[in-house]
């Protein structure tokens, strides 16, 4: 059967399963979308900007664990999807990117349009592809989601001149993939995972790392079995976040430069880190030469380049997590931590981080505990980038698999928009909320006219403070409150900009109208927005300062210092 370019990205699109994309049209890529309506079964999803296409697909992967689809077309069309590629590529998302190319003839002519894509995308993405014959194209995409979504995930690029997607060929679809190169390890070897079974066993302070690694491989079960069977405190990274229910009596919570003092404390006392697809980032480790000194370390992960290049470890263990674990579960014996854990319910009462402060005054973090119980922590929460994160991370109750959904790695403000957009449209099931801050929304907040077309009810709780909150908690800290090009001295009307988008919009200034806003919210068929106006100047605590060691910790101070 003869087909054009177009025509076998659509099939072939098809038969990886793919029923949503996110674009937007342009020239080079034209001739694709001509073709579009010969293939309903491929919903398209015309987005305001490239940049929303590209977080869409990331949110759509994160909570789906199918790859998320993106399109666009040549010059800026492919350069506007960076922010989010590179996003999907710090955090492992899967994601496949079709992107026109000027004409075959034209390229290296600087002709309009025309820009090296995959020159540009070579560092952002897992691999990515320039078709130059509409022979290729079948081949190549089911490359693409091979790779995109085995070993560790990633986002893999296919970048198509316009007259390829114009040229007929004969069309047959590959039935498997076997690239020279690319064979990802999953088993483990058995005897590091025995060793690693021993160091658990002699082990008196064990605590379990748990990644990001975790979710995509879907090894929650696997890891509650070795944590309750082991009766070992887990601690969770910012991107492991619902991979171990939070309500679970081993739950210890989020380390590092802005998680719960006690998780960092505990790692700091433990003897045994177990970690989990996790890759010690900085914001974890902090100063990494004097991290978790007195730990030996169990490291497992999918990415053998992980493996000893931030820490050193005792035991590396190179394989899919949920395999690995299953294989560790049967050697691992069944035994009891009672001191340790009450160690760190000690550690829990002697730095009480989760404690909000007995205020009139509007909290983020009071906001985000009014909606976690509005919501009976059933949400899929989205969040931007800053101190909202945090205070999210902190305060919601998650205790579903992929239900925290984030920028980690890349710290792309912005992505509170499009991304909730694309977990949506991927889980029409659930409710989903983004907690977003003013000056992210604000980026990408174009894409709010994308929802309401298309009916996709995401609601959002803006912390709208006027500031770039963390830039500026970090120049009051460091910087000695010079806030230098951090405050926002004429935001919009977010109640009014709802209306204009055609949607519904709430102002929140006071506590006693926080509850009643968000049941509205939730009420309402369609998204809807609260704008919350809450205090200027808080601060995320505890903070350990970039770069330093748990020593350095900056905790909440006492209202009568907080006042000097």
């Amino acid at each position: 059967m003869k087909l054009s370019g177009g025509q076998i990205v659509c099939e072939s699109l098809i038969r990886e399963g793919v029923d949503v994309l996110f674009g937007l049209p342009g020239g080079a890529i034209l001739p694709l979308y001509q073709i579009l309506p010969e293939y309903p079964q491929l919903r398209h999803i015309l987005v305001r900007h490239e940049q929303g296409a590209a977080h869409a697909a990331d949110g759509y992967a994160r909570v789906t664990g199918r790859p998320g689809v993106a399109w666009a077309t040549s010059g800026p069309g492919a350069t506007n999807l960076v922010t989010g590629i590179a996003t999907a590529q710090m955090d492992s998302v899967p994601m496949v990117i079709i992107t026109g190319q000027v004409s075959r003839a034209a390229i290296g002519s600087d002709a309009f349009q025309e820009t090296d894509t995959t020159g540009i995308t070579l560092p952002i993405t897992k691999h990515n592809y320039l078709v130059m014959h509409a022979s290729e194209v079948a081949r190549a995409i089911k490359e693409a989601f091979h790779i995109a979504s085995t070993g560790r995930p990633g986002p893999v690029l296919v970048d198509i001149p316009k007259d390829v997607f114009q040229e007929e060929t004969e069309f047959e679809y590959p039935d498997s993939v076997d690239l020279v190169g690319y064979k990802p390890r999953t088993e483990g070897h058995a005897a590091q995972i025995k060793r690693a079974a021993k160091l658990i066993a002699e082990s008196e302070r064990p605590v379990i790392l748990a990644g990001h690694g975790v979710i995509f491989s879907g090894a929650y079960d696997e890891l509650r079995e070795l944590a309750e069977k082991a009766q070992i405190p887990v601690i969770t990274t910012l991107l492991g976040i619902s991979s171990f229910p939070d309500d679970h009596m081993l739950c210890v919570g989020m380390p590092g430069m802005h998680g719960v003092a006690y998780a960092s404390l505990a790692i700091e006392e433990a003897d045994l880190l177990v970690a989990l697809g996790m890759r010690f980032d900085d914001r974890i480790t902090g100063k990494a030469s004097a991290f978790a000194l007195g730990a030996r370390k169990i490291h497992v992960d999918i990415d053998p380049s992980e493996i000893g290049k931030n820490v050193k470890v005792d035991v590396p263990i190179v394989g899919d997590l949920k395999r690995v674990l299953q294989k560790l579960n049967k050697y691992v014996k069944p035994s009891t931590h009672v001191e340790w854990v009450q160690r760190i319910e000690h550690l829990k009462s002697e730095h009480p981080s989760m404690n909000i402060r007995d205020t009139d005054k509007l909290l983020p973090q009071y906001i985000v505990r009014e909606l976690s119980a509005a919501t009976a922590s059933d949400a899929i929460v989205v969040t931007g980038v800053g101190q909202h994160q945090m205070w999210a991370a902190q305060h919601y109750v998650f205790n579903e698999p992929r239900s925290f959904v984030t920028s980690g790695g890349s710290g792309a403000m912005g992505y509170e928009v499009p991304g909730a957009m694309g977990a949506q449209v991927g889980r029409p099931d659930k409710a989903v909320w983004s907690i977003a801050g003013d000056g992210g929304f604000q980026m990408t907040m174009a894409e709010l006219a994308t929802l309401v077309e298309n009916n996709i009810p995401v609601k959002f709780a803006i912390m709208n403070n006027g500031y770039l909150g963390m830039v500026r908690q970090w120049q009051q800290f460091f910087y000695k409150r010079s806030y230098v090009a951090t405050h926002y001295t004429h935001n919009p009307d977010f109640v009014k900009l709802a209306d204009a988008f055609g949607m519904l919009g709430i102002r929140v200034t006071d506590k006693t109208q926080v509850r009643p806003a968000i049941e509205k919210a939730m009420a309402y068929d369609g998204p809807a927005l609260i704008d919350f106006v809450v205090e200027e100047e808080e601060n995320v605590y505890p903070m350990i300062p970039a770069g330093q060691t748990i020593h350095s910790l900056i905790e909440e101070p006492a209202p009568e210092e907080a006042r000097r």
